[in-house]
């Protein structure tokens, strides 16, 4: 199966298919040119108990904790294969709640989802290259994030793109297993707009936790509004974080974009 939210595509395999070559799988389906093409692969265990876990393995062979748009996805396979519309996603970055929102005839799903509770921390980062420290948010959402407010209106920022800037903060030995990275304008109290490098991927469309992480650090630092719209290269996604400090909630779309068999060869 595969499945796309606002742009970022993910492949959905049950996981006994696997067969211990998860990351092997995902280099070579995952291969825009070669293969089926895709951001990563999200591997679903079904458990004795009827629940469900998720390994997520980006398209460079890499595992991370989870993604927001591929746990997303997921739910969306199993509203539409199975008539889930509410369901518990576990994932190395904790349980993930889905709940469908609409679904209407020829439109992707709406779907809801419990995103934690975000651990923001400011840091300063040294960057070879950039036009001195780079100062930012550094976000937990299950996932490592670093998010920066830039300066130009391309969301450059340190006399570099976005997308060179992100390629080295991505790997600073700072963040011990690499890090997503978040370039974030705010344009209003309510609407922030913002540019993602993954970790394991490169630039991305879209990202969920990348979402709420830019969300979490515009509230924080920015006085953005605690409900508000986060608007990608892929589409937009609403936020919502109470002040009780409960679960951010993560709403947008997912559609299924084709089923089929792949050959592999390794």
């Amino acid at each position: 199966m595969k499945a796309q939210a606002c742009g970022n595509d993910f492949l959905i395999l049950e996981e006994k298919s696997a067969e211990g070559r998860h990351a092997q799988l995902a280099r070579t389906l995952c291969a825009r040119h070669t293969g089926v093409g895709a951001d990563g692969i999200e591997f679903v265990e079904r458990r004795a108990d009827g629940s469900f876990f998720l390994r997520l393995f980006n398209a460079d062979g890499s595992e991370a904790e989870l993604s927001g748009n591929g746990t997303r996805c997921v739910a969306a396979w199993l509203a539409e294969s199975e008539g889930l519309e509410e369901i518990a996603l576990g994932t190395h970055g904790g349980v993930r709640k889905c709940r469908v929102i609409l679904k209407e005839k020829d439109t992707p799903w709406w779907i809801q989802s419990s995103m934690g509770i975000p651990r923001v921390m400011p840091r300063t980062i040294e960057i070879a290259g950039a036009s001195g420290p780079i100062e930012g948010l550094m976000v937990n959402m299950g996932n490592p994030h670093f998010v920066i407010f830039p300066e130009r209106e391309d969301f450059g920022s340190h006399g570099m793109s976005w997308q060179e800037l992100g390629a080295k903060i991505a790997v600073n030995p700072l963040f011990k297993f690499g890090t997503n990275v978040e370039f974030v304008r705010v344009i209003g109290k309510d609407k922030i707009e913002f540019r993602i490098y993954e970790r394991g991927c490169g630039p991305t469309t879209s990202s969920g936790t990348g979402t709420c992480a830019s969300a979490a650090a515009a509230i924080t630092l920015k006085g953005a509004a605690r409900s508000l719209t986060a608007v990608a290269e892929g589409g937009a996604q609403e936020v919502s974080w109470p002040e009780t400090a409960a679960e951010m909630m993560l709403t947008g779309p997912a559609e299924i974009v084709c089923t089929g068999d792949a050959r592999v060869n390794f």
